[in-house]
């Protein structure tokens, strides 16, 4: 019987997961998926670890209207595939770690209580988080679940990047910048070491874009600095929210025109960022291929406010040895690259347009600064944290 790791990656609006064979401290893709659309379209589908589909099934919206309900279907369809294998743990997706978690821990009550209180720094994706790990724990309460924290890999970085410039008894407070997407982050870097070694110690900004966006300065694959900072709002435009906004903007809409703070929260998630600019689409894909004005300044705004991000990381650093694409902007757009790329050729970054063009993982022509797109895999990331905290070989 062979032992299995479950990851899930729960978002607000689809669940992705993963399981994993487990021999000793090899982990091996057996299953792969995702249930997307909650409360609009669901729709789940599976893939063996060759690819094979093993389910591809919609539902109708009030089947699936929560994350919650989400995690009862992948459970019940998996139950059947999960009883030849020994399951020994679940690992998840935590957004939100607050000043509290540095690494990944056990989930008990105590831990659910603590990362409840987190939920107004991420309304967005904390809630539903933690949907998934009660369900299990109700259909399974002798399971050990594993929480891993997107703000982690962030919580070592240096104290002047910790810092709003505010009175210092709100940082006591837990009001700092915590940084996000660190599973990313952590996954790309240790996979630098294998595929260029010779800078992966080295000065290297990567920029996670896609439906949520950040980039983030690493030293010595130390994470120095991040775009996101207290929440998920902050920094780069989004597919939906905002990024850096001028904090009087918020006291304005409350104080003169009338919104309630719930309303602008609203706005500020769901209805600003590339949405907000275009009036079209938060999907990138949808605004390169639409002829509409609006959809190219969302587009060259997204662009613009990346490169400014990297010349900003690259002077926390003191210089860039490497910039690295991911996610699924990063990963497949090569018109946003060449754009953002555009931008920096200052700094020394040019692209080899037939490798950018081809989607390959080194894409500069061979200047001062190496230029890569990296797949990311968060589900891999939970599972070796998962693995390690609960101990190998089984």
């Amino acid at each position: 019987m062979t032992d299995t790791l479950f990851v899930v990656n729960a978002g607000s609006s689809s669940i992705k997961f993963k399981l994993f064979g487990v021999a000793g401290d090899d982990l091996t893709l057996m299953i792969g998926g995702a249930l997307d659309g909650i409360g609009t379209r669901p729709r789940l589908k599976a893939t063996g670890g060759d690819g094979e589909v093993l389910v591809e099934r919609s539902f109708e919206p009030g089947e699936i209207a929560h994350a919650s309900d989400a995690q009862h279907a992948i459970a019940d369809w998996l139950a059947p595939l999960l009883a030849e294998h020994r399951l020994i743990g679940v690992g998840h997706r935590v957004v939100h770690g607050g000043p509290h978690y540095n690494h990944p821990v056990l989930v008990d009550d105590e831990v659910i209580r603590t990362l409840e209180s987190f939920i107004p720094l991420a309304p967005l994706h904390q809630l539903t988080n933690l949907d998934p790990i009660r369900v299990i724990r109700q259909r399974r309460p002798d399971l050990p679940q594993v929480a891993c924290f997107d703000t982690a890999f962030h919580r070592d970085h240096p104290e002047i990047a910790d810092h709003f410039a505010l009175p210092r008894a709100l940082y006591e407070d837990g009001v700092r910048r915590y940084g996000f997407h660190g599973l990313s982050y952590e996954y790309v870097s240790s996979r630098l070491q294998e595929l260029a070694p010779d800078i992966a110690k080295g000065r290297v900004v990567i920029g996670h874009l896609g439906s949520g966006a950040s980039a983030c300065a690493l030293l010595e694959g130390r994470s120095m600095d991040c775009t996101m900072s207290f929440t998920a709002l902050d920094g780069l435009p989004m597919g939906t929210r905002c990024g850096a906004l001028d904090a009087g903007v918020v006291l304005h809409l409350i104080e003169q025109k009338g919104m309630s703070s719930a309303e602008v929260g609203h706005m500020l998630y769901h209805d600003s960022g590339l949405k907000g600019l275009s009036g079209i689409s938060g999907d990138m894909r949808e605004l390169l291929a639409s002829p509409k004005p609006e959809a190219a300044l969302a587009v060259d705004y997204f662009a613009l406010h990346v490169a400014q991000a990297v010349a900003r990381h690259a002077v926390t650093l003191g210089g860039i040895d490497a910039l690295v694409f991911t996610a699924g902007i990063g990963e497949h757009a090569p018109q946003i690259r060449a754009r953002i790329c555009a931008r920096l050729a200052f700094l020394g970054i040019a692209l080899d347009e037939a490798r950018n063009a081809a989607n390959e993982v080194r894409l500069d022509s061979g200047g001062a600064v190496r230029v890569l797109a990296v797949p990311t895999d968060e589900e891999l990331m939970i599972a070796r944290h998962t693995l390690r905290l609960l101990g190998a070989p089984h």
